[in-house]
C-alpha cells in the first residue's frame, strides 16, 4: 500500500471530514443534548454500549480471530460522520440529533478507542507480543484529526456560516471517495489472499452491520416513540466512521488484515443505509418534519 496515501494522505483526508463535522455545528446542537436529553443518550448508548458489545458477541459466534476479529471491535468503537448526517436528512430523520450524536461520540471516542483497542488486541490477539498498539500516541493523533477539526469547523460556521452550509456537501462526498480509495489500496495490497480474507470476515461484518441496525431501530422505537428520532439512531450505529478505523488499523498499526472487516463495512453500510432510506420514505408517504442541515 502507498505509504503516502496512509502516513499522510489518510489523515490528511480525516482532518477536512472532521471539519466538515464541525462546518454543520453550532452551539445549538450542543444545547439540543439538555434539551432532548432522553433521545442523545438513547442514541450515544446505542453507539457506544450497543455496537462494541454487538461486535464482541458477533465475533464469538462465527469465530473471527486474531486480526480480523481486532479489526472488526476498532471499527465498532468509532462514531457516526458526515455520512450518517446525510443519510439521516435522505430518511427524513432528525438531522440535528443526528449531528449532535455526530459531534458529542466523537469528542468521546479518542479518550476511549485507544485503550479498548489496546484491550482487543491483548484479548484477540492472544498476548502476541507482534502487535503493539502506541495508546499514547493513538490518542494525540485521534485528538488532532478527530477534535481539534471539528472546534476549527465550528469556528468557521460561526463566522462565516453561508459559506459553511455550501462546503458540506462536498466533503461529504469528499469523506466517501477517500474511503473507496483506501479500500482499494488495501485490497490491491494484499492480492491473492483477499478473496479468503472477505470469505472469512465478509459474513461477521455484514451480520454486524444489519444486528446493530434492528437493535437500534427496536431501542429507539421501545424508548423515543418518535419515527424521525428513530430513523436516526438506526442510522447511526449502521453508518460508522470507516475512514477513522482506517487511520488506527492502517496508519497506527500498519495492518492490512485488521484493515479487511473495516473495509467491508465501509461498502457494505452504503447498501444497507441505503435500503433503510428507500424502505422508510416508502412506507411513509406523508412528509416528517426534521431538523434542517
Amino acid at each position: 500500500m502507498p505509504p503516502n496515501l496512509i502516513e499522510i494522505g489518510l489523515p490528511i483526508a480525516l482532518i477536512l471530514i472532521m471539519t466538515g463535522v464541525g462546518l454543520s455545528l453550532t452551539t445549538q446542537d450542543f444545547y439540543r443534548v439538555l434539551k432532548q436529553p432522553k433521545s442523545f443518550f438513547v442514541g450515544a448508548a446505542c453507539q457506544l454500549l450497543l455496537l462494541p458489545l454487538m461486535a464482541i458477541a458477533v465475533i464469538a459466534v462465527t469465530g473471527l480471530t486474531a486480526e480480523l476479529a481486532i479489526g472488526l471491535f476498532i471499527l465498532a468503537l468509532c462514531p457516526g460522520g458526515t455520512t450518517s448526517n446525510l443519510y439521516t436528512y435522505l430518511a427524513k430523520g432528525d438531522v440535528g440529533l443526528s449531528v449532535s450524536l455526530t459531534a458529542v461520540v466523537g469528542f468521546i471516542t479518542p479518550f476511549i478507542l485507544p485503550f479498548m483497542a489496546a484491550w482487543a488486541i491483548g484479548f484477540y490477539g492472544q498476548g502476541s507480543s507482534e502487535i503493539d498498539f502506541p495508546i499514547l500516541k493513538a490518542w494525540l493523533q485521534l485528538i488532532v484529526v478527530g477534535v481539534v477539526p471539528v472546534i476549527i469547523g465550528m469556528g468557521i460556521r460561526a463566522k462565516w456560516p453561508t459559506s459553511a452550509k455550501k462546503a458540506g456537501p462536498y466533503i461529504n462526498w469528499f469523506s466517501v471517495a477517500v474511503l473507496l480509495l483506501v479500500i482499494l489500496s488495501i485490497c490491491i495490497q494484499l492480492g491473492d489472499k483477499l478473496i479468503d480474507y472477505i470469505v472469512m470476515a465478509g459474513p461477521a461484518v455484514i451480520v454486524l452491520n444489519l444486528i446493530t441496525m434492528l437493535m437500534g431501530y427496536a431501542v429507539a422505537t421501545l424508548y423515543l416513540h418518535n419515527r424521525a428520532q428513530t430513523r436516526t439512531v438506526t442510522l447511526e450505529v449502521g453508518l460508522q466512521n470507516g475512514t477513522l478505523a482506517l487511520l488506527v488499523t492502517t496508519g497506527l498499526l500498519k495492518d492490512e488484515v485488521m484493515s479487511i472487516a473495516p473495509s467491508i463495512y465501509g461498502l457494505f453500510m452504503f447498501v444497507s443505509a441505503g435500503i433503510f432510506v428507500a424502505w422508510v420514505r416508502r412506507s411513509a408517504p406523508q412528509v416528517e418534519s426534521s431538523a434542517s442541515v
